[in-house]
């Protein structure tokens, strides 16, 4: 089926940071500052845990908070950034948010993060969607009023994007709406983006290294990970993890696998809104502006926000989430 390609116009909503705000990395810092999602919440406090039993024997980790309201609106499933969890500032404070206007909030763990490591004895890899899609269609085949929310930042747009796609298997029932924060649509373009930013590159090595060797205490018997701790580039540890531990022929191999650029997202049936910035450091934009899209998606490119920034001003709130609350309750359509 031919698509359509759907960019911002005039009648989206737009990110207007306040001006000391709009440096791209300034924001991307922000999105993962704890100065934004200080102390407990209402919705921490509701927390419970939950482990969801997936197919092959995989077990996820998810953080439940029903709201205390009955009904719900709805149920919310939030899914971090490589390397991030359901702990993260921004997983939390948009939790929080959507948590305060009446959502039930889920934030799931993707293999290997958080404090999920014993979990599963086999490595985390991006092109693992069967878990992921799996996970999320038990939480929206038992939400509260059947009305379940997908929204993924980064690598969890990346996934989120999958599971709407229907990509692990068939549609999840009960999925309304999917939202996608900087999401990364050419993994091996975006590493690269990486390894060229000393910070950026140095954060993400320190949180791959940490959690490889936390791994490898866990199964002395399975990983050896010193070799691969000692490279000095995101790739360069891509590289040799998929040549010793994966089925992959090689790194392009694997990047291919969870590539969703050009055409790929053309098919989409679940209404998705996505949300990028032309500063983003991480993700390039012309990655969404050659996006094939149809009418069920829409393409929100703002000039600023960074790599899952969008911070406003001095509430250090997120413009996307009151995008998203006008979005899941119908109330008001933020495009039209």
């Amino acid at each position: 089926m031919a698509g359509t390609t759907h960019m911002s116009d005039q009648s989206d909503p737009i990110f207007r940071p306040w001006i000391f705000f709009r440096n791209a990395h300034l924001q991307t810092v922000l999105a993962s500052s704890r100065i934004r999602a200080p102390g407990s919440s209402p919705m921490e406090r509701a927390t419970r845990n939950t482990i969801l039993e997936c197919r092959n024997g995989v077990r996820l980790l998810a953080e439940y908070s029903p709201v205390t309201r009955t009904p719900a609106k709805g149920l919310v499933i939030l899914l971090h950034g490589w390397e991030g969890s359901s702990t993260s500032v921004y997983v939390r404070s948009t939790g929080r948010h959507l948590y305060d206007h009446g959502f039930d909030i889920c934030r799931l763990n993707l293999r290997d993060h958080g404090n999920t490591h014993h979990l599963n004895p086999g490595l985390f890899f991006a092109t693992l969607i069967e878990e992921v899609q799996d996970a999320v269609r038990q939480l929206a085949e038992q939400c509260r009023g059947g009305h379940a929310y997908l929204v993924g930042f980064s690598l969890g747009g990346n996934f989120a994007l999958r599971v709407a796609l229907g990509s692990g298997g068939p549609p999840v029932k009960n999925l309304e709406h999917t939202v996608c924060i900087s999401p990364a649509l050419d993994p091996s373009q975006a590493t690269e983006r990486i390894d060229r930013q000393t910070f950026i590159r140095q954060y993400f090595l320190n949180k791959w290294r940490r959690s490889l060797r936390k791994k490898e205490s866990l199964f002395p018997d399975r990983y050896r990970f010193s070799k691969v701790l000692t490279l000095r580039s995101i790739r360069a540890m891509t590289e040799y993890l998929i040549a010793t531990h994966s089925p992959y022929t090689d790194a392009p191999d694997y990047f291919s696998r969870y590539t969703l650029t050009g055409d790929m997202l053309r098919d989409l049936r679940v209404p998705t809104t996505i949300f990028a910035s032309e500063d983003d450091p991480i993700i390039p934009v012309e990655d969404f502006y050659e996006l094939t899209l149809n009418r069920h998606t829409r393409l929100s490119v703002q000039r600023y926000g960074g790599h899952n920034g969008f911070v406003e001003g001095l509430s250090l709130g997120s413009w996307y989430d009151n995008v998203m609350v006008s979005l899941f309750t119908g109330r008001s359509d933020p495009f039209a």
